[in-house]
């Protein structure tokens, strides 16, 4: 909490007063403000009572995820092209660990997918890079990410509809800037035409609910979620950078109280230990237009609540709302 009370915040008000935590972070030299965030997750990571970190998988035709937790609630990503063994790491913001993990699954790690420049993300790219200048070994480290100084180790500027490759595997890149403003996410597919998707999401879209507009406006979350991932097939898993099931199932159950997937899924999060909430990663977009109030904007019962007649303010106001909840 140390950077809070730099600040001038006490602990009840972090949640209600975040943006106006991030635009004084945003006064700050770049590298001032991430050695502080840096140091408020370092703490309070340790403050915790100490669990097992343990990685869950999900095995497809062509490829398998393995979800490594971070810090507090982070998730860090190893994708692995199941034909060549070509992997890639998204957000590894403990290094170590997920050489450890890429190790153990005996895959060639030499991409890293960065969604955006917050330090509980991009905070290890840096490390990661210097154990490749380290071992030269192992091959080239190559990192994506938007066009953002702020990105450590950045060495490929992507920006929407960019696309590569890891291993046999098809990467696009979706430009949803709001959270940040170079923020990305990634739609992963294998050669398969029937296996579904898979995209990672960072801090735009998460199981029920999205990021906070940090550097951008309620018409770029909508782009983002309306325009951009909700146009997925409804079958792609969705991997996204933080486990907040719990807190944005009780919103949506608030905003819509009838939904009788929200309802049924709080009650799942709410009986389950820390692993079993972990384990409810992956949604897929299919579900998050079920559940998800942001991906809900057009519905009647969502503009009834914010007292709004349009899918914009709808946005906006309920935005403002999840902030103080």
């Amino acid at each position: 909490m140390f950077i809070f009370v730099l600040l001038g915040f006490t602990a009840p008000s972090i949640t209600r007063r975040g943006t106006l935590m991030s635009a004084l972070l945003n006064l700050l030299p770049h590298r001032l403000s991430q050695r502080l965030t840096a140091l408020y997750f370092t703490v309070s990571s340790f403050s915790l009572q100490r669990r097992p970190l343990t990685t869950q998988q999900t095995a497809m035709a062509s490829m398998t995820v393995t979800k490594i937790p971070a810090l507090k609630d982070n998730f860090m990503y190893l994708v692995v092209c199941n034909a060549t063994r070509q992997a890639a790491v998204v957000d590894p913001v403990e290094p170590d660990r997920v050489l450890e993990v890429a190790r153990a699954q005996g895959c060639k790690l030499n991409q890293l997918l960065t969604t955006h420049h917050h330090w509980d993300h991009a905070g290890g790219n840096e490390t990661l890079c210097e154990r490749y200048r380290q071992n030269p070994d192992w091959g080239e480290l190559t990192v994506y990410g938007g066009d953002d100084d702020r990105i450590g180790g950045l060495t490929n500027r992507v920006r929407q509809d960019d696309a590569f490759t890891i291993g046999q595997l098809r990467v696009r890149c979706l430009s949803t800037p709001c959270h940040t403003t170079s923020h990305v996410c990634y739609y992963v597919e294998g050669p398969g035409a029937d296996e579904p998707g898979a995209v990672f999401t960072g801090d735009t879209l998460f199981l029920a609910g999205c990021g906070r507009f940090f550097e951008g406006t309620p018409q770029q979350m909508y782009d983002a979620l309306i325009g951009k991932l909700s146009a997925l097939p409804d079958g792609t898993r969705v991997y996204c950078g933080h486990e907040y099931a719990v807190q944005n199932l009780r919103f949506g159950a608030m905003v819509e109280p009838a939904n009788e997937d929200t309802r049924a899924l709080l009650e799942k999060a709410q009986q389950a230990d820390l692993e079993g909430r972990r384990a409810l990663v992956p949604s897929t977009i299919g579900q998050e237009k079920r559940i998800n109030v942001f991906m809900r904007v057009h519905q009647p019962s969502v503009q009834a609540f914010v007292g709004q007649s349009t899918p914009l303010d709808t946005m906006q106001a309920l935005r403002a709302a999840k902030d103080k909840f």
